[in-house]
């Protein structure tokens, strides 16, 4: 390729250009990492106590959180795609400041008495832009990290992660008992914070129009990243399981409703202590030891579908939080190896939609079937991811993300 344009290099070297890594510069986006999915965490207290004002009955904040998780999977590709020739901090904030304003406005109207159906439509609106949130704020930690910190970063993010989904249904439940409305200012608020702390990147934008992909763009979904996709469907569809059936376990095993955390905490604890280890081990797992860890959520699956007693189910729960953390690490580093810069961003918005996928998979099951069915069915998805990558993995060896040092 000529360089004999001075100005052509110069826009070239540009958008290359990584920010300088700095400690503040990477909290800075640890923050905004576990603050985005703060009205995701907050969404099913929030929502359900708004529907309860108006309607008297809970389900409507159901169907207020299924409408922002299927409007989270329309939109993710679409306006992942929107936002590759621009800057990708500057469309992230766009993403953000769109939620934000979606978000005010289900708190106003709330506060207006207006119809449930209206409510429901808003929180769609705010569900559209989480997926390509995601994808492009994923993207923006391989412009601030060093490649041999991103394992320790992600590691960071994902205990943070957990600390938020403990947090967050806390804060709604405490600000919905003064006022309904106030968990929806709530989420608006903390759910904001992402536009204003991730780092600006300057001139380092999406890809540059040489590199972009031409007319004839073929697609990511190849076999190797639709695998780590089948997994964290998976995975999202067994952690799910646990948390939004918690209930109906406690009540299985003779306990009062609110005994649900009995199943949600250990769960959320182990997954802390998981993101801590991975945080300190600050290396990409070999396909062994990944292999090992979807066996261990397998077990944990297993166990609480067996049913035999809160004991195996809470076991069950444990090995599930103790590998989710380290699991959702290798799906982002091995998808970051996989995919091509320039379409990073499209497949971690990928990445977060096959996740909510799960979610929806557990949801539809623990409604239309029994429990013990539904806990059977996603354990035996579980299973499936699991020998599917245990298949892959003695096949071939995955590709290891370039130095940037």
């Amino acid at each position: 390729m000529s360089t004999g344009d001075p100005a052509r290099a110069k826009t070239m070297a540009a958008a290359t250009e990584s920010v300088p890594p700095g400690r503040w510069t990477l909290a800075r986006w640890a923050i905004a990492s576990s603050t985005l999915g703060f009205p995701q965490a907050a969404g099913p207290v929030a929502f359900a106590l708004v529907a309860v004002a108006l309607t008297g009955d809970a389900s409507g904040g159901a169907a207020m959180i299924l409408a922002m998780t299927l409007a989270q999977v329309a939109g993710a590709i679409p306006l992942t795609r929107l936002g590759r020739r621009f800057a990708m901090a500057a469309f992230l904030r766009l993403l953000v400041i769109a939620r934000t304003v979606a978000l005010v406005a289900i708190a106003a109207s709330a506060a207006s008495g207006v119809s449930l159906a209206w409510l429901i439509a808003l929180a769609a609106a705010a569900g559209l832009v989480n997926g390509a949130a995601y994808g492009y704020l994923r993207a923006v930690l391989n412009r601030i990290a060093p490649a041999a910190g991103l394992s320790r970063a992600l590691g960071i993010s994902a205990t943070l992660n957990e600390l938020t989904y403990v947090a967050a249904p806390v804060v709604a439940s405490g600000l919905g008992s003064i006022s309904p409305v106030l968990g929806i200012v709530a989420m608006a608020l903390v759910g904001a914070l992402p536009a204003l702390l991730v780092p600006n990147l300057g001139p380092a934008t999406a890809a540059p129009p040489e590199a972009a992909p031409r007319r004839g763009a073929g697609s990511i979904l190849r076999p190797a990243i639709l695998l780590w996709l089948l997994c964290a469907a998976a995975g999202g569809a067994t952690v799910a399981a646990i948390e939004i059936g918690a209930v109906a376990l406690a009540l299985k095993f003779g306990y009062e409703p609110a005994l649900a955390i009995l199943f949600t905490v250990p769960l959320c604890i182990a997954s802390v202590a998981g993101g801590v280890w991975v945080s300190v081990r600050n290396r990409r797992a070999t396909r062994g030891v990944v292999v090992a860890q979807l066996l261990v959520m397998s077990a944990g699956a297993a166990l609480a579908a067996s049913g035999l007693s809160v004991a195996t189910t809470l076991a069950g729960a444990i090995l599930i939080g103790l590998v989710l953390a380290p699991l959702a690490t290798h799906y982002s580093l091995a998808l970051d190896a996989l995919a091509p810069p320039h379409r990073r961003p499209e497949v971690f918005a990928l990445l977060r939609t096959a996740n909510a996928c799960g979610v929806i998979l557990a949801s539809a099951l623990l409604t239309a079937v029994s429990l013990s069915t539904a806990l059977s069915a996603i354990t035996a998805a579980m299973v499936f991811a699991t020998v599917a990558a245990g298949i892959a993995s003695a096949k071939r060896r995955e590709p290891v993300p370039p130095s940037r040092e």
